[in-house]
């Protein structure tokens, strides 16, 4: 029988997702068609939580099991039931999902959600058994990338001698072009992560009196 803690704990996951500030487009495990969703969907079919269970770090996985549970037995009640129930669940996967990738979340996105070309070719790379188109886009985008912000900085460094203003604007051309390449390849071998980590903390500021 569904208690009226359960309804409470049903009703405020909803009103939550319907007033969670949307995300980029580039997040796409948050969608009602993601990866995330789907796997809880073919778990709820199957009245098997497993499917699910590897999306989630191990220390959120009796969360997980619990709110399945009670998805579950409220389901039963009625058409309207089911719905809550499973939108419920989802949120509470995704939303643990989320919080194991070191990511926000901001509620459950539509359907219809615009999602990143790269990310959904990586998707269709692993549907299909082959990689290269994403790697073709990828490494596209990456190059034009590169050639757009050099073309700039080229172009403004012929005037950086004209006069003050024309040489601060070839420094702000040179470091956008710089700091673009240095991401990608920082990106491309791993070091960002360890880049990150070795940074020397931000010294304390002393408080004025």
């Amino acid at each position: 029988m569904i208690t009226a803690r359960t309804r409470v704990a049903l009703v405020a996951a909803v009103a939550l997702a319907s007033i969670a500030s949307p995300r980029n487009a580039a997040a796409h495990c948050d969608t009602l068609n993601g990866p995330v969703v789907s796997a809880a969907r073919v778990a709820l079919q199957q009245g098997n939580v497993t499917p699910v269970l590897k999306w989630v770090k191990q220390a959120e996985e009796a969360e997980v099991r619990e709110a399945f549970q009670r998805t579950v037995t409220v389901r039963r009640v009625s058409p309207e039931a089911r719905e809550l129930a499973d939108l419920y669940f989802f949120e509470t996967l995704v939303r643990l999902h989320r919080q194991g990738e070191g990511e926000p979340y901001t509620g459950l996105k539509p359907a219809s959600t615009p999602i990143d070309p790269a990310i959904e070719g990586a998707d269709r790379a692993l549907e299909t058994g082959s990689v290269n188109d994403v790697v073709t886009l990828v490494a596209e985008r990456a190059a034009a990338g590169i050639r757009e912000r050099f073309v700039l900085a080229q172009t403004r460094q012929k005037h950086a001698d004209d006069s003050v203003a024309a040489g601060r604007e070839y420094v702000k051309a040179y470091v956008e072009f710089i700091h673009y390449v240095e991401q990608l390849h920082l990106d491309i071998t791993g070091a960002a992560a360890e880049k990150e980590q070795t940074a020397p903390a931000a010294p304390a500021r002393s408080r004025s009196r």
